[in-house]
C-alpha cells in the first residue's frame, strides 16, 4: 500500500444522499482493508452519517454540495472530512430532556475518543469548514503466508 492514500466524493445537499456519503466511506475503506463488518466499520459509518446529516441539515440551504473525503497515510492515521460551504462551525447544544436533535456532535466526539481519535474543525478558504475525524488505522493486519 503506499504512503498516502486519498479519496473525495461531493455530494448534493439532500438528506437522501446521507446514504451515498456512507456507502463511499465503507467501499473506499474496504478496499483499504477495513473489515466492513466490524465495530471499527460500524463507528466510521455512524460517524459520516452523523457529519453528513449536519452538513445537509445545518447549513440553512446555504451550501449547495458537501464533500466526504477520506485520508490515509502510511497505514497509521485514518482522516475523514465532510466540508460543506456554511461558515458557522458546529457548537455543542445544552443538554435537554425533550431535545429531539443536536447530539451528532457529542456522539461523533465520543466515538472518535473510544477509538483513541479526535474530532477538530477547520475553515476552507472559500469560507466553508471541514469537520475532520482522525482515527488511528484499524486495518485487519494482512496473513504471511
Amino acid at each position: 500500500m503506499a504512503d498516502h492514500q486519498e479519496a473525495s466524493f461531493t455530494l448534493p445537499s439532500d438528506p437522501a444522499e446521507v446514504a451515498a456519503a456512507r456507502r463511499f466511506v465503507a467501499e473506499v475503506l474496504g478496499r483499504w482493508g477495513l473489515d466492513g463488518d466490524g465495530d471499527a466499520a460500524d463507528s466510521i459509518r455512524l460517524m459520516v452519517s452523523e457529519l453528513a446529516t449536519n452538513a445537509v441539515q445545518h447549513t440553512f440551504g446555504q451550501s449547495p454540495t458537501f464533500t466526504v473525503e477520506l485520508r490515509l497515510d502510511r497505514e497509521e492515521v485514518l482522516r475523514i472530512g465532510v466540508t460543506d460551504s456554511h461558515p458557522r462551525f458546529p457548537r455543542r447544544l445544552p443538554a435537554a430532556v425533550q431535545q429531539d436533535n443536536g447530539r451528532g456532535m457529542s456522539i461523533i466526539r465520543i466515538l472518535a475518543a473510544e477509538a483513541g481519535g479526535r474530532l477538530s474543525v477547520t475553515p476552507t478558504a472559500e469560507g466553508g469548514k471541514t469537520v475532520w475525524i482522525t482515527l488511528p488505522w484499524a486495518a485487519a493486519p494482512v496473513p504471511v503466508c
